[in-house]
């Protein structure tokens, strides 16, 4: 038969109506009137005892509420139970009278001979001595409540609690069973007395009936009689009876602790007997010990379920302010167990450690079920915090109150197999989640300060600057902070969320950029957008390189899309400018040109403005950014002498190449101003004055090698389209300035790395005579 505690409910309610059924006869009345006398008797005790029964005082209830029901006795002796059973029994017995001689003669019929009355009160001080040990007075003195207020009262107090605790006694592990009664009580009477908590009596009789039992088993073997299979199945029912309000007691024992706690001690003594009686017949098979193991866990449960826990739309810190109020019932049960229950167990028991246990087992239930409810990011750091650290600290399972017992057991909650590592992921996605949409408000708030009604940056240390690169780094230092004082082994997850969200973070923040501001190019506002931009990007790009040792990988692909938004960036600035100059540098080195300077000024000026935006720009893209405009204007206007546009006739030249310094001294101040790197540039202008400007031709040779030693690309092309714009078309000295170019460059010793006139775009001379060799014109064309 299966153990009561154990079987399905609807079995158990079908067993106990059975059992109910049974003893609806006409002994109901007797047994209501016995239950009467039975009550009035308890009362009568305890108004004599004055609370005696236990070793330890139970405590009011500490709201100062008597509870409602009536308390049972702690732990009626046989002298009691002779008392109550004796007028039980004589009742019944009187109900049973018109049984037949041939009935009471049966082999399995029980008797209902009545134990003599005087046996019952000598063995009641014995059942008193075995269960309790023997009784040690001690004088303790009440405690009066203290008013809160003072650190000298809550030292007093706490200083009542621990002489309290002192006082207090562990059970014996050691007890004597009292004497069993020849003849059990009925099995309804047995059931009656489950039923009112007394525990003792009914599970002596309890065994009175398992050893008629098993008499009887012995006596008929195998052929035993239908009559002794219902003894067999009224054993079980009566078993899982008991079980079931043993297990009811211990469940509500940390709740109602003054009321159980000499309950518990019948429950422990109920135990220790049926364990060493596991193997003799007539009992349940499943051990005792884990059946009260499993009603502490339930008892756990119901203080875990309990605590209040808001909905999510009435608070939005539902679940910190759920695990506050939990780690607080964790310690005032565990203090309670630990002041109170545990002193009415045997040291076998380690009811404290028990406790414990159950509480690290419910609790790692419980957690699944938060966990699951959790979306949030709040939510999620929380429950993780709780368990990583809250849990285990000094305001729960380390709490000071509690060290004492706590020496010896683990802290940590029971959590199923790849349960944290479940929710370390989770919260790392959330913590990616929650990035992406920081970022998305970022550019929308960007969208309503700026873009919307088309605003100026402002300016920060005199550079163009946005806020954001400081509110996404602050968002992303805030997350790794709160994962490294959780768990250091989380820091190098969390940073690699926030960077492998980052690294899509500049894509969508151009295509956002340019729908809502690329109308505005190419106006001055839309280049200060991009200087603001690039200086923003710079700045975080520089805050996350504080992760390279932790993420090397993600912040290497950040700093690329970072370097390739401000690469388009500043491209778009580049053919901008290039797109406004490129009418006036055409017009470079014509009539026009050596007459006029309003094309030159032009040039100028949007020079000017942009070296104006680059002040704004920060350090390294400045550089690069001046130096690559620098690069452009030389060539462009170095490249206007190489398309033979126009030729210095009637000794124009020495004019065309004052004007050239003069316009080359502005721009090179520019570009110095622009903090360009190509140094190597400012000398090629005066280096082509000094060949354009000569009045001699033959001086011009003394002038090449300057300009072949700084820029190794300069061949007889170039020199032939800058003598051409000289006015020098051909003759024997033209011919000796090529010659004298061509011996520099067979020992040329120039940084060959210095490219600038190789792209240049030159006209070709069509005359036929200038490609002759010198020796057959020299003779025919005179000097110049």
């Amino acid at each position: 038969m299966s153990v009561m505690m154990d079987r399905p409910v609807e079995s158990a309610d079908e067993d106990r109506a059975s059992l109910k059924s049974n003893g609806k006869t006409s002994t109901d009345g007797a047994v209501k009137e016995t239950l009467g006398m039975l009550q009035t008797f308890r009362r009568s005790i305890r108004r004599a005892s004055g609370g005696k029964g236990s070793k330890v005082t139970p405590k009011a209830d500490t709201a100062g509420n008597e509870l409602a029901s009536p308390q049972p006795p702690p732990s009626p002796s046989l002298s009691i139970r002779s008392a109550v059973t004796s007028p039980l029994k004589n009742m019944l017995k009187k109900k049973d009278e018109p049984e037949s001689p041939t009935q009471k003669n049966k082999a399995l019929s029980r008797s209902n001979t009545e134990p003599n009355i005087g046996n019952f009160l000598q063995r009641g001080a014995s059942i008193r001595r075995s269960l309790f040990g023997p009784k040690k007075e001690k004088n303790k003195q009440e405690l009066v409540p203290l008013s809160e207020g003072s650190a000298e009262e809550k030292k007093a107090e706490k200083e009542e609690e621990e002489e309290e605790e002192e006082a207090q006694e562990e059970m014996e592990e050691m007890y004597i069973l009292p004497e069993i009664p020849h003849t059990p009580l009925s099995v309804m009477q047995i059931n009656k007395l489950i039923e009112m908590e007394v525990l003792e009596e009914a599970h002596l009789n309890l065994l009175a009936l398992r050893q008629e039992f098993q008499r009887e088993q012995e006596q008929f073997g195998d052929d035993s009689p239908m009559e002794l299979s219902k003894k067999e199945k009224d054993l079980n029912l009566l078993y899982g009876e008991l079980r079931n309000k043993l297990a009811d007691i211990v469940r509500d024992s940390n709740s109602l602790p003054s009321r159980n706690k000499a309950l518990l001690v019948h429950v422990a003594r109920i135990i220790q007997e049926e364990e060493k009686r596991a193997e003799e017949p007539g009992g349940l098979p499943n051990s005792w010990k884990e059946a009260w193991r499993r009603a502490v866990d339930d008892g756990v449960w119901v203080k875990v379920r309990g605590v209040h826990l808001e909905k999510r739309e009435q608070n939005v810190s539902w679940l910190a302010v759920h695990l506050g109020l939990l780690g607080k019932t964790i310690v005032e049960d565990l203090e309670n167990v630990r002041r109170e229950l545990k002193w009415s167990y045997p040291p076998s028991f380690n009811v404290f450690s028990t406790y414990v246990n159950s509480y690290h087992r419910v609790i790692g239930q419980h957690l699944k079920t938060l966990e699951q409810q959790a979306t949030e990011l709040k939510d999620l750091h929380a429950l993780l915090d709780w368990i990583l650290n809250r849990y285990k600290s000094e305001r729960i399972m380390g709490s000071l109150c509690l060290q004492a017992d706590m020496k010896d057991e683990s802290s940590d909650p029971q959590l199923e197999d790849g349960f944290l590592k479940r929710l370390k992921e989770k919260y790392c996605c959330r913590v990616r989640e929650d990035m992406r949409c920081s970022l998305d408000k970022l550019i929308e708030l960007e969208y309503e300060d700026f873009w919307k009604d088309r605003k100026n940056p402002e300016k920060e240390d005199d550079v163009l600057n946005s806020d954001f690169h400081m509110d996404i780094w602050t968002k992303v230092k805030g997350s790794i902070n709160a994962s490294r004082q959780m768990d250091a082994q989380l820091e190098p997850d969390v940073t690699s969320a926030c960077l492998l969200e980052l690294i899509q973070f500049p894509k969508r923040f151009e295509s956002e950029f340019r729908l809502h501001c690329g109308a505005l190019r190419p106006q001055p506002l839309w280049t200060e957008y991009q200087i603001t931009y690039i200086n923003s990007f710079t700045a975080l790009q520089q805050h996350m390189d504080e992760y390279r040792a932790t993420c090397p990988v993600q912040v290497e692909e950040f700093s690329k899309e970072v370097k390739w938004l401000n690469v388009r960036l500043l491209q778009d600035l580049e053919d901008q400018f290039k797109e406004d100059v490129k009418l006036y540098l055409r017009r470079m080195m014509t009539r026009k040109w050596l007459t006029n300077e309003e094309d030159f000024d032009k040039l100028y000026d949007r020079t000017e403005l942009l070296s104006q935006h680059c002040a704004l720009m920060r350090p390294p893209n400045v550089q690069e950014f001046a130096s690559r405009l620098h690069y452009h204007v030389v060539k462009e206007y170095i490249g206007q002498l190489m398309k033979s546009n126009y030729s210095c006739k009637n000794r124009k030249h020495e004019k065309a190449a004052n004007k050239i310094r003069m316009q080359w001294n502005y721009l090179q101040d520019l570009f110095k101003n622009m903090k360009s790197t190509h140094e190597w540039l400012y000398p090629v202008g005066d280096d082509l004055c000094d060949i354009i400007g000569q009045k001699n031709t033959t001086d011009i040779k003394e002038h090449l090698q300057a300009l072949v030693e700084g820029y190794p690309d300069f061949s007889r092309k170039h020199l032939v389209a800058v003598l051409y714009f000289r006015g020098l078309l051909r003759g024997r000295e033209h011919q000796l300035i090529l010659q004298r170019l061509s011996e520099l460059k067979k020992n040329q010793v120039g940084d060959k790395s210095r490219l600038l006139f190789d792209d240049m775009q030159v006209t070709v001379n069509t005359d036929c005579l200038s490609n002759l060799p010198f020796s057959c014109l020299s003779f025919l064309l005179p000097d110049n």
